[in-house]
């Protein structure tokens, strides 16, 4: 089926109940892949999220000669190959819409002793590779892009690594995580300073696989030439997936819902803040830790929310949440304002441009500004929105629909399974109104 001709078709009004999982965590699926497959030793993963973007990590490193069991509901069996031990792929690696994939792997092959070609879709080839491509050349790294400096990336092979010291000129996971993935490779210490913290499960699970890493304030560290130890790693479900049914459960008047085994990483829970903030009741219950990770359950109730300045210390703990909290904003009294988020114009859409418009179509006054957004809480009407491929926003607008006047229809959603395969069912399960056409 192809993407365009997949509608989601959401009935107004519901509300939602229950005990849920959601999938995995897709951070720490990637990651786990890549660090169980340079392992020496034999890793297992539970909890594996098998969304298309995780199964092209998975893809790759099979074709450069690791073998890999699974996955089977989630469970996965890695027989690492060290450090040193990934063969040549046969022909150009294919990412297809994972952005996570192509930057991480970018600075992971910069290390190798042969060349590879990393392609993805239509949608990834527009992605800006300029800011893992520019400071891996100041590592001695090659790595080729288009003259628009997007993909596809001809890495060069057999290059000798230097390490840096790099002050990131934005706050970006992926930039930080490519750098030091190529510094296992570099002779000496690679050090990555922020500008304000990111999500770390990089160097949690490096730590979890016995590599050396120092954090110093917002000075990231390692020095190449050591090895990794295999282990075993239960994925906690992901903070990014649950997100819609916090959001949905906040707006949806008689809504109870207890989210299972999430991962709450300080680095990605600026959602949750941000939320709270707002007026959302959520509690934290039953915390702990799962292979480096703190973990909870997270109960929400349906509480009236009101509009706030969000605070831009809490931007880069929640990019990946805003498509929701913009849904949450459009359900909130009064004006909700972000600044600081620029980056948003650079996801798998511009996601400020895209919630606008369709926040818009059903009776919002959202304003999009260069780094955010202003959006004054109102009534959400029925309408037709696109979602522009975009799986985020797709569900984002699912979710609307528990307080919108009539029925929405989105276009464009098969790329939900990237990042949420079985959404649709998990939501109708827990009382949204949802079905797909096309």
């Amino acid at each position: 089926m192809s993407g365009s001709s997949l509608q989601f078709a959401v009935k107004p009004g519901g509300c939602l109940k229950g005990t849920l999982r959601v999938p995995g965590d897709k951070s720490i699926s990637h990651r786990s892949i890549m660090f169980g497959s340079l392992a020496e030793g034999t890793t297992e993963i539970t909890g594996f999220l098998e969304g298309e973007d995780c199964l092209a990590t998975l893809n790759a490193f099979r074709a450069c000669g690791v073998e890999i069991e699974g996955p089977n509901n989630g469970r996965i069996i890695i027989h690492g190959v060290g450090m040193r031990g990934l063969i040549p792929p046969s022909k150009a690696i294919d990412l297809g819409n994972s952005g996570t994939s192509m930057r991480l792997l970018s600075g992971l092959f910069s290390g190798q002793s042969f060349d590879v070609e990393l392609t993805g879709d239509a949608s990834l080839s527009t992605r800006p590779m300029k800011r893992v491509t520019e400071p891996l050349a100041l590592m001695n790294a090659e790595v080729v892009t288009t003259q628009a400096g997007t993909p596809p990336l001809n890495i060069k092979g057999g290059k000798k690594l230097n390490s840096i010291s790099y002050d990131m000129p934005m706050a970006s996971a992926q930039v930080k995580s490519c750098l030091l993935l190529a510094g296992l490779y570099a002779e000496g210490q690679t050090c990555v300073t922020e500008p304000a913290p990111t999500r770390d499960h990089t160097e949690r699970m490096l730590r979890g696989f016995g590599y050396p890493v120092t954090t110093e304030g917002n000075k990231i560290c390692l020095t190449g030439g050591f090895s990794l130890k295999a282990t075993t790693i239960d994925v906690p479900a992901d903070i990014s997936s649950a997100t819609f049914f916090i959001v949905g459960a906040a707006i949806a008047e008689g809504s109870d819902i207890t989210l299972d085994h999430v991962g709450i990483n300080p680095t990605r829970v600026g959602v949750i803040n941000i939320l709270r903030a707002m007026g959302a009741k959520i509690e934290i219950l039953n915390e702990r830790e799962i292979g480096g990770e703190p973990v909870a359950d997270i109960h929400v109730v349906a509480s009236p929310l009101h509009g706030i300045k969000i605070p831009e210390d809490q931007v880069p703990l929640a990019i990946d949440e805003f498509p929701a909290i913009f849904v949450a904003a459009a359900c909130a009294k009064g004006e909700t304002v972000l600044t600081g988020a620029e980056e948003l114009r650079v996801k798998e859409s511009d996601r400020i441009q895209v919630m606008a418009d369709g926040l818009q179509i059903l009776g919002i006054d959202a304003k999009p500004t260069p780094d955010g957004i202003v959006i004054q809480g109102g009534v959400l009407g029925a309408g037709t929105l696109d979602s522009h491929g975009d799986h985020r926003i797709a569900m984002s607008f699912a979710m609307a629909a528990l307080r919108a006047q009539g029925e929405i229809h989105i276009r464009d959603c098969a790329n939900v399974n990237t990042s949420f395969p079985g959404f649709v069912d998990l939501a109708k399960s827990a009382g949204l109104k949802i079905g797909q056409e096309g």
